[in-house]
């Protein structure tokens, strides 16, 4: 359902920009965690014994790096995920938005579907109370008493039964995530240990090797409860900076970790400059939050010569992005109102829409599309001021519940139309089952070939009817013409006779190829003549032809007989069956398309011979004049073979 109940943003609860205003994600899962996870397990443990030194900030800088930090602890425990697209819940019934409600339970993974299952739960909501409402007056028009009135209704129930599996799925999973953050949050103060406890125990040849694999340790765990992040990583940088102002200042490994650090701090405040001169508010404050937890998590203390300084610069740079955010804020709060007379032309223009013409679902499809676009721009204009919201929602609402009242009017007469095609396609199908045991071929083989033509000028039916009644349809017409085609070969028994005998004749050449026996170039022509001379064999057989086919290719390829020789002995089989079946169309088909080779061979010929004259003076042992002769040989050898097919199909006698 389409929405505006929207408070306007401040600068320290959005990342709305120009483009995004009212459109911006609110699709944030762990803002939905936040109101509806079960309770956290607490950890209990105390994240140091000992209190880390705090950066010293300006006052000025405060609250931006607040900010920064506060968002970075929120994105730590963030699950991600991959939206699923809303499509319009308002045209759907309440039997569909249950269906739909149950696809979306059992098809994807809970995270994704909340703004989808809060949208459909506010429509059914107000559909089922439009139904109840219209189940109460009917009850209190029949002279029922208020007191007594009750209604069930199947489709509740099945609706109350998803939603409670939603709840349980969406309880085991947030429950599984907070498990999960704890035990991460574990690991981290382990680790924080194991790093307290190098340095009260250092040992001076191991002790470097040993605090890299803590390093390499905590990158790997995965993220922690938001609410111990900060604290987590003051304490873990404190005990870092400890670490490394235990070492030797002579220490190599040392001083090029500083170096190494050193640069890649650097490297982000130069990010971070940029950033504050971006034009793109929203974009420049997630980035930065992107370099601050860069700086955090993965980049590791400098000397304490240079500390003050990067820290120092990466601060005025934060404090520039969250200074341009916070007025940025500050206009936009002021052009909300300019957004009121936008959104009234809006709606003027979808009420001014004239639905009074269509006729056709073309001319519908049209203004859907006219009214989706007004819609689009209707949410892209951006918010308006809280007190005016409400009503300027309950105005659009109304202009597109007046459109949507005359479009469902033409598709309920649609709804009609293919429930009159259901109609007529039961009586064909009646009329098709009548038929299918048919004895009278002739007369019964001309109504079901109309039926099938009736069938075809017919149009759309209901879509939960159409895959039921085309198989019912389909399975009386096939059961007919099987019979038919039954019919006209049990009556040709001279066909199934020639069938028994091509069947024995390629068990014979099958048991000679199996044997290992070669067979010469003569014996397979004696095949082909012996297979042909048989005769033909029933329609629903012509299997064995492929069989036949399949096995010529075989003697050939294991006997060295030559491919040209095999491929004219297969054509003039194939040419003489199409002549026993008086299958003439075949034959002059073949014949055109013969022709048709035997034009774009000599083309081909003629082209390679022209492109020689481009080459003429090259080498005998010229690479490319040795590839265009050889195309040139293929080709004529095929055209040797094509003109050979025409002439023999020059010889039927058809």
């Amino acid at each position: 359902m389409l929405d505006e109940n929207t408070i306007v943003p401040n600068e320290d609860e959005s990342t709305v920009t120009p483009q995004n205003s009212e459109n911006s994600d609110n699709n944030d899962v762990t803002s939905q965690k936040e109101e509806e996870k079960p309770v956290e397990n607490k950890v209990t443990e105390e994240v140091t014994k000992e209190t880390p030194p705090i950066k010293k900030e300006t006052p000025s800088s405060d609250k931006a790096i607040d900010e920064i930090e506060s968002k970075i602890a929120e994105s730590s425990e963030k699950i991600a995920h991959v939206a699923v697209e809303m499509i319009d819940y308002e045209s759907l019934s309440l039997e569909d938005l249950v269906a739909e409600l149950s696809k979306l339970v059992k098809e994807n993974p809970v995270q994704n579907i909340h703004n989808n299952v809060n949208n459909i739960k506010n429509i059914f909501n107000v559909k089922f109370g439009e139904l109840l409402k219209k189940e109460k007056e009917l009850f209190l028009e029949g002279g029922g008493n208020i007191v007594d009135f009750q209604y069930k209704n199947p489709i509740k129930s099945t609706y109350n039964s998803i939603l409670y599996d939603y709840k349980v799925k969406k309880n085991e999973f947030y429950a599984q995530q907070d498990k999960q953050l704890n035990e991460n949050l574990e690991g981290k103060l382990a680790l924080i240990e194991e790093l307290k406890h190098l340095i009260d125990n250092a040992e001076g040849g191991t002790m470097y090797k040993v605090f890299r694999g803590i390093q390499d340790r905590w990158r790997k765990i995965g993220p922690i409860p938001r609410a111990k992040y900060n604290n987590t990583w003051r304490t873990y940088e404190h005990h870092v900076e400890r670490f490394y102002d235990l070492l030797h200042l002579s220490n190599d490994l040392r001083d090029l970790d500083f170096k190494h650090n050193y640069e890649e701090k650097l490297a982000l405040v130069v990010k971070a400059e940029e950033l504050a001169e971006l034009e793109d508010i929203n974009l420049a404050f997630n980035e930065l939050q992107i370099l601050h937890k860069l700086w955090k998590e993965d980049i590791g203390p400098v000397g304490r010569e240079h500390r003050e300084e990067v820290w120092g610069r990466f601060s005025a740079a934060t404090k520039k992005v969250h200074d341009k955010r916070h007025n940025f804020f500050k206009d936009l709060k002021s052009k909300f109102e300019e957004n009121v007379d936008k959104k009234l032309e809006v709606i003027a223009n979808i009420e001014s829409i004239d639905t009074s013409n269509n006729k056709t679902r073309s001319d519908w499809q049209k203004s859907i599309k006219e009214i989706e676009n007004l819609r689009n721009k209707f949410f892209s204009i951006g918010q308006v001021p809280r007190a005016k919201s409400n009503e300027i929602w309950a105005k659009f609402k109304e202009a597109t519940k007046v459109f949507n009242i005359e479009k469902n009017k033409f598709f309920k007469e649609v709804k009609k139309e293919h429930l009159e095609n259901l109609n007529k396609k039961k009586i064909l199908i009646e009329r098709a089952v009548e038929l299918k045991d048919s004895e009278d071929w002739d007369i019964a083989t001309d109504i079901m070939k109309k039926i099938q033509a009736d069938w075809k000028n017919i149009g759309h039916v209901p879509r939960k009817y159409s895959d039921k009644l085309w198989k019912e349809f389909k399975d009386a017409c096939n059961h007919y013409f099987d019979r038919l085609h039954s019919e006209q070969d049990a009556g040709n028994k001279e066909e199934l006779e020639v069938f028994n005998k091509k069947k024995e004749l390629l068990a014979q050449i099958k048991n000679t190829v199996e044997s290992g026996e070669e067979i010469t170039l003569d014996t397979l022509k004696v095949y082909v003549n012996n297979w042909r001379d048989l005769g033909r064999v029933p329609y629903a057989m012509k299997h064995i032809e492929v069989k036949f086919s399949k096995l010529i290719d075989k003697i050939a390829k294991t006997n060295s007989i030559d491919v040209e020789e095999v491929e004219m002995i297969k054509f003039k089989n194939l040419m003489n069956s199409y002549l026993e079946q008086k299958n003439y169309h075949k034959l002059n088909g073949e014949q055109l398309f013969v022709r048709k080779k035997i034009d774009e061979s000599v083309r081909e010929i003629q082209q390679l011979e022209n492109n020689i004259g481009f080459i003429s003076n090259a080498s005998a042992d010229n690479p490319l004049l040795n590839n265009v002769m050889a195309n040139i040989k293929v080709y004529k050898e095929k055209l040797e073979v094509w003109k050979a097919k025409l002439e023999y199909l020059k010889k039927l006698d058809y």
